[in-house]
């Protein structure tokens, strides 16, 4: 029998601003379920036929954007709402840590709410008492515990309301993305317990925003999309399901603002611009010069327009993208046009983070290929093997520009990508690199879970 098991839930809420007049509670109760004769702009879904079973035992990850029903089925879980349509049932003693401060009267003291929340749980005061050194000690407000609760921190709050949450022995324990607000030394602490809990056979269910978290220390997962149940089973096939479903997202956003910005207008130079006005590549204090006026430089596009760049494409391994990984490689195709023949000209792009620091950039000049001629339509591809930048977000500036540096089209910052990684680096630049150790020095797989 699973500890816990939702069959073909769904939870529908009224929507605030809508009034639907009875004349009396009983007209409206003889009428039938107030939500369900709802219009459907005066209702929202925020399950829609939810099934999922977690055996008991399990720690069981619950993954999904803002608003996508996840705190709800929590509650559903707990009994504090009612599902819609369908069947909530849980099997043992249930502790819900779901709100921060939940349960807690803010005028009386930690101590007093301790007992408070304990017999809530189902706790004699016997059972508390014999309990509450224990509780305190977990929660580290021995010098706080007699003072109100409305004096504590947000991460006071949480430590006392998890020590509690734990400490009452459920066979269930229900935790929502509470362990946010609690420092390094406390989480830790926190994920030792549910390692404790597993090997005592309870059951977790756990909402949270940390992938990495649910692929460690959880058994199952399921991904919630809009209330409703995307996929379901190995976590780190559901975190992978999960993270390509964002990246997608993430994908269309940024390609909508480049289709925006591909109209972008032309002005005649961006003002003040020693790049717009010239610098001569021979004097090296003045190309210093004008690469240093290029990088205070506002986002915009500026030049004669003797040469356009008419619509920039970011391609990835399988096709247009503006999310990548690093590592993949990324390439870059400028449309151009020219309406009259030009014989100097040169093609740049460089790659800057947000707050302006350029991570590399490079021309057709400085790589000595000396232009010849120039007339019409064209393409100019520009294609980097492997993309060996850390995760984060990065704006790109393509240009041509005469070589002594005068702009015919400058479009400064004007498209942003993304790169992810599942390796949090420091940094920009991720070079390709090998370690090697001693064979007295040695690591677990990286497939190995943590001892439970």
């Amino acid at each position: 029998m699973p500890a816990i098991a939702l069959d073909h839930v769904s939870k529908v809420y009224r929507r605030h601003g809508h009034r639907r007049q009875f004349a009396t509670l009983k007209s409206a109760l003889l009428t039938g379920s107030l939500v369900r004769h709802l219009r459907p702009d005066e209702s929202f879904s925020a399950l829609r036929d939810v099934s999922v079973s977690v055996p008991k035992g399990a720690c069981f990850g619950v993954i999904g954007r803002n608003g996508s029903g996840k705190s709800t089925l929590l509650k559903l879980v707990a009994g504090i709402t009612r599902p819609t349509s369908g069947v909530v049932r849980v099997n043992g003693r249930i502790s819900a840590l779901i709100e921060l401060g939940a349960g807690f009267h803010p005028e009386i003291s930690g101590r007093e709410n301790v007992f408070i929340n304990g017999i809530m749980l189902g706790l004699s005061r016997h059972e508390i008492s014999a309990r509450f050194d224990e509780i305190v000690e977990f929660a580290e407000l021995e010098e706080f515990i007699d003072a109100p609760v409305k004096t504590y921190s947000s991460g006071m709050y949480m430590r006392l309301g998890f020590a509690v949450a734990v400490n009452v022995d459920p066979d269930v324990l229900l935790v929502d993305e509470v362990l946010a607000v609690g420092d390094e030394g406390f989480s830790l602490k926190c994920l030792d317990k549910f390692a404790e809990f597993k090997r005592r056979g309870k059951t977790i269910l756990l909402v949270t925003h940390s992938l990495s978290m649910v692929e460690r220390f959880c058994d199952g997962a399921v991904w919630l999309d809009a209330g409703e149940n995307q996929f379901i089973g190995d976590p780190k096939r559901v975190v992978q399901r999960y993270l390509t479903d964002v990246e997608q997202a993430e994908d269309e956003l940024l390609a909508s603002q480049d289709a925006k910005v591909q109209h972008t207008p032309v002005i005649a130079a961006q003002p003040g611009s020693a790049l717009a006005n010239g610098a001569a590549p021979a004097d090296p204090e003045a190309l210093s010069d004008a690469a240093a006026d290029m990088f205070a430089a506002k986002e915009g596009r500026w030049g004669s327009g003797a040469v356009r760049i008419q619509q920039v494409t970011l391609e990835g391994p399988g096709g247009p993208a503006h999310v990548f990984h690093t590592g993949d490689p990324m390439t870059i195709r400028m449309r151009i046009s020219a309406a009259e023949p030009v014989d100097d000209f040169a093609f740049g792009v460089s790659i800057f983070t947000p707050d302006g620091i350029c991570c590399y950039g490079t021309n057709t000049d400085l790589e000595e290929m000396r232009s010849k001629s120039l007339q019409g339509d064209g393409e100019v591809v520009f294609a980097i093997k492997r993309l060996e930048l850390v995760q984060g977000t990065y704006k790109l500036d393509v240009a041509v520009h005469k070589r002594d540096g005068f702009s015919y089209d400058y479009h400064r910052l004007l498209y942003t990508f993304r790169v992810k990684s599942r390796t949090m680096d420091a940094g920009i630049y991720r070079p390709g690199h090998v370690w090697r150790f001693t064979d007295n020095v040695q690591f677990k797989e990286p497939d190995d879970r943590p001892d439970d």
